[in-house]
C-alpha cells in the first residue's frame, strides 16, 4: 500500500462513532472484546462534556490531490489524560493507541505518539489547565506513560524506538487495578 497523506488532529464530539469502532477493533486484537463496555453515548458525554475525563487524537486519510473532497477516513486514534507522579508531578497517560492493521508500518502511530508528547488542548483540573494551547513540556509534564500487552513485541519495539523504557524490564513494575466489584468491596457498598 502506497504511503497515505495522514493528519493528526484533536478528536471533536463528531468522533466518538468512529472512535469506538476502533476501541472494539483493538479489543479484538487484544483478544479482550468482553471487556468493552463503553457507548458512543458515554464517550461523548466523558470527552466532550462541561468536565471531561479524556482527550483524543485522531488519525485521518486526507483525499489524494484531484481526488474528491469528502468527508476523511479515520484511520487510527490515541486516547490520553493527564494524571499525577507524586515522584515525577505532572504526566500524560496514552490510555489507548491504535492504528488499523492495513495502515500500519506508514509512521502514523509514531506521528500520534509525538503528537500526545505536544498534548496541544486539554480540559480539566486546576481550572483552565487543560483549555490552554501550551504543549505539554510547557505545562510541565515530565513523562509520557503507557501500558502494552507483554505478546505485543511490535508496540514494545517501536516504544522503545522512540525512546521509551520497558518499567517492567527496567524496574521491575507490574500494573494492577480494581474492577468495580472490588472497589464496592474496599467501599463497604
Amino acid at each position: 500500500m502506497a504511503m497515505a497523506s495522514v493528519r493528526i488532529r484533536q478528536a471533536e464530539e463528531g468522533d466518538c462513532g468512529n472512535i469506538l469502532k476502533l476501541i472494539r477493533e483493538l479489543a479484538e486484537y487484544e483478544k479482550l472484546s468482553d471487556q468493552v463496555k463503553i457507548s458512543e453515548e458515554a464517550l461523548r458525554a466523558d470527552g466532550f462534556g462541561e468536565n471531561p475525563f479524556y482527550c483524543c487524537l485522531v488519525a485521518e486519510l486526507l483525499p489524494a490531490p484531484g481526488e474528491p473532497q469528502g468527508p476523511c477516513v479515520v484511520v487510527g486514534y490515541g486516547l490520553y489524560y493527564f494524571i499525577y507522579s507524586t515522584w515525577k508531578g505532572r504526566n500524560v497517560y496514552l490510555e489507548d493507541i491504535y492504528v488499523k492493521p492495513e495502515y500500519r508500518g506508514q509512521g502514523i502511530g509514531s506521528k500520534i505518539i509525538k503528537k500526545v508528547a505536544e498534548v496541544r488542548r486539554g480540559m480539566g483540573p486546576p481550572a483552565g489547565f487543560w483549555k490552554s494551547k501550551h504543549v505539554a513540556l510547557e505545562r510541565g509534564c515530565s513523562q509520557l506513560r503507557l501500558t502494552v500487552l507483554d505478546w505485543n513485541k511490535g508496540a514494545m519495539d517501536l516504544y522503545k524506538a522512540l525512546g521509551a523504557r520497558d518499567l517492567t524490564e527496567a524496574e521491575g513494575w507490574h500494573s494492577f487495578r480494581f474492577e468495580e466489584e472490588a472497589m464496592r468491596e474496599l467501599a463497604g457498598k
